[in-house]
């Protein structure tokens, strides 16, 4: 393939002669204010030749499309301004100091029905119990399922019960509630919303934790019915997250997993306080506007990315390569999974990526710049691969036609999930766990530094070009990833992170996975290999990237509190609480 032409650098001068001038428009809709800016022809960026199939691309650079900025009216609880890489946004910070206003929050919620018991069912009504509990409020919490469902008993262990009105049927809770959360997975919400809906009193409200049911609705040309509210409190976080940090948090006014929330339809006023209490109420430190519409995109694709998919993909990449290199296996998985999940997750969470970069040698950041100029365009083809998936619908149809698979039907075979824990690299994992020191974080191994923070950079990329706000960028690619998920890789391995969260994301992992560890193992690794030059724009861009100033900010709200996750977990899904390596 040719090298970079003049043509690039022609095109992007012409464009540069007239530099932005942003025009602005707004709309108002029920509590929220929207408003984005569109910007005219922007600066040049240089046109880069970084060889072999990548060709002529542009190096990272500041976004040329600035975020939609959301702002939204409270009464109840103190919103606040945070300024993140110059975009001004809102927020409210969490805290049980703030549990005596979940009553006015909850005006006129007799009942809230908690529907599901997977990933976020359990945490969410045990959060919600105790913080209610805590305010002196009867509002009743109650967990609606599915007649004959094995979760019944689990709800029972965790206090729960029909003697006490607290435990029923799925449909006679959804039709006794005031507020509904919708916690069963997204391939059955999307078989059941007609029924779903059909049992929503009038004016009642519908509480999600993921928009892929708009998702859904959207791919039909359909929408959610106007008699009751819609909204949504989505935790950056799996379920049994979520619930640890609230327990381990009650000494020190709190200690949570962030949430974002959205009001999609608004019947009588109430949806933004309702929302808001919901968050403080699961413990979130603090909680920022969102669409449902951005959720899902961000949230579906983050899963695939970084959160779960990528990482796994890249580690089984890196294992194979320093094994094939000889590095022995112990030192390999040291080197991969344990420095991802250890050193560098704890780093970024408390100092940013840049930190990560400062902390090696001269010879460490040749190798970590090897590795990110090498790695930085094959993550972003496969992560921008991926969210127009999300976004066009197909990946959402994929979840729903695999759910299905579960079950025999036309006279094939059912398919659940299968493992995905049970290579070599894993085994040697249990083996390193088992001899590892408590508090071991493992080592600073420079070339999976530079190949991890280019996926990280690659995914911010792609969420700020489709016009994510930072709040949502951050917590989808940085705070979920290094606070919430690579802890429990860290404790017992990929399969106990993964298999923690929601269907949706587990299907979504096992799918891109593979994507990743082929295109690092096909082109980062093979360019390195053939000595391809570093990019040094990319490094530069890197290093001056106005991100690293919002992370930062994000780092100074983050509760003192790292999560515990031991050996023998027991907040975890149950099939998963036998092993303890």
């Amino acid at each position: 393939m040719a090298a970079v032409t003049s043509s690039c650098s022609t095109a992007i001068s012409a464009s540069s002669k007239t530099l932005a001038k942003l025009v602005a428009t707004s709309f108002t809709t029920n509590n929220f204010s929207f408003s984005k800016l569109y910007p005219q022809p922007f600066r040049s960026r240089k046109c880069i030749a970084v060889g072999g199939a990548l060709g002529a691309r542009m190096a990272s650079a500041p976004p040329a499309t600035l975020p939609v900025s959301l702002d939204f009216e409270t009464s109840i609880f103190k919103k606040e301004r945070v300024n993140l890489a110059g975009h001004e946004e809102y927020i409210v910070k969490g805290g049980r100091d703030l549990f005596h206003l979940l009553p006015d929050a909850f005006k006129g919620i007799k009942q809230i029905g908690v529907i599901g018991w997977g990933s976020q069912g359990p945490a969410q009504a045990q959060n919600l119990r105790d913080s209610l509990a805590e305010a002196k409020s009867d509002i009743v919490v109650k967990i609606g399922l599915r007649k004959g469902s094995r979760s019944f008993n689990e709800a029972r262990e965790a206090g729960f019960t029909e003697e006490s009105g607290t435990l029923g049927d799925i449909w006679e809770t959804i039709s006794g509630s005031d507020l509904v959360l919708l916690l069963i997975s997204d391939s059955a919400q999307a078989d059941n919303y007609e029924k779903i809906f059909s049992h929503m009193k009038p004016n009642s409200i519908l509480g999600l934790s993921h928009g892929f049911l708009l998702g859904h609705l959207q791919s039909s040309g359909l929408d959610f019915p106007k008699h009751f509210s819609v909204i949504a409190v989505c935790p950056k976080g799996m379920g049994p997250s979520v619930r640890r940090l609230y327990v381990q948090g009650k000494e020190i006014n709190g200690a949570g997993i962030n949430s974002s929330f959205a009001v999609h339809q608004d019947v009588d006023g109430r949806a933004t306080d309702v929302a808001l209490g919901w968050s403080v109420a699961l413990g979130s430190p603090f909680t920022f506007a969102t669409t449902l519409e951005q959720e899902y995109k961000s949230d579906i694709f983050g899963e695939r990315g970084i959160l779960l998919g990528a990482v796994h993909g890249i580690v089984e990449s890196l294992f194979r390569r320093y094994t094939e290199n000889g590095m022995s296996e112990d030192l390999a998985y040291k080197n991969t999974v344990e420095s991802i999940t250890g050193i560098i997750s704890k780093t970024i969470s408390t100092k940013g990526m840049l930190a990560v970069y400062n902390a090696l040698s001269e010879e460490g950041k040749k190798e970590f710049e090897k590795a990110y100029s090498a790695s930085f365009y094959p993550c972003m083809d496969i992560l921008y691969e991926c969210y127009e998936d999300v976004a066009s619908g197909s990946e959402i149809r994929s979840v729903v036609l695999a759910g299905r698979r579960f079950y025999e039907k036309e006279g094939l075979p059912a398919f659940p999930m299968g493992k995905i824990d049970q290579t070599r690299m894993w085994k040697v994992g249990e083996r390193v766990r088992s001899t590892r020191p408590a508090g071991d974080l493992g080592p600073l191994y420079p070339f999976t530094a530079g190949v991890f923070v280019a996926l990280m950079m690659a995914q911010i990329e792609i969420l700020r070009k489709k016009g994510h706000s930072y709040s949502e960028i951050i917590n989808e690619s940085v705070i979920e990833s290094v606070d919430s998920l690579n802890p429990f890789m860290h404790a017992r391995g990929v399969s106990f992170m993964v298999d923690n969260c929601s269907t949706t994301a587990r299907l979504g992992s096992r799918k891109w996975a593979p994507r990743f560890d082929y295109v690092l193992t096909q082109q980062a690794l093979v360019a390195v290999d053939n000595g391809t030059a570093i990019n040094q724009d990319l490094i530069s861009n890197f290093m001056s990237d106005p991100v690293h100033g919002a992370i930062q900010v994000c780092a100074e709200l983050r509760p003192t509190l790292d999560i515990s996750v031991p050996a023998d977990a027991d907040f975890v899904r149950p099939e998963l609480r036998q092993s303890s390596n």
